[in-house]
């Protein structure tokens, strides 16, 4: 079985810990959708708040983030 749920991009940012010339490590964090779109209200309803925070080194990874933009995350079971 596996879960599906709506999270919106807030930021992606260099981490704060990190200093140039190694400024490579991105942190994207995003939240539950709650409005917008009805779609958005489904899923407010079906999974009323979270948050996720990634961090990457991996610069084309952190390219498949913008802020503003919104994200469906599957969740399956690893095992």
């Amino acid at each position: 079985m596996s879960v599906r749920a709506k999270f919106r991009c807030e930021t992606v940012e260099t981490s704060p810990n990190i200093q140039p010339p190694d400024d490579a490590l991105k942190v994207v964090k995003l939240r539950a959708v709650y409005s917008g779109s009805e779609e958005n209200e489904k899923f407010f309803h079906l999974t009323p708040s979270g948050e996720i925070s990634l961090a990457t080194v991996n610069a084309a990874a952190a390219a498949q983030f913008e802020a503003g933009k919104e994200y469906y995350v599957d969740f399956t079971p690893a095992g």
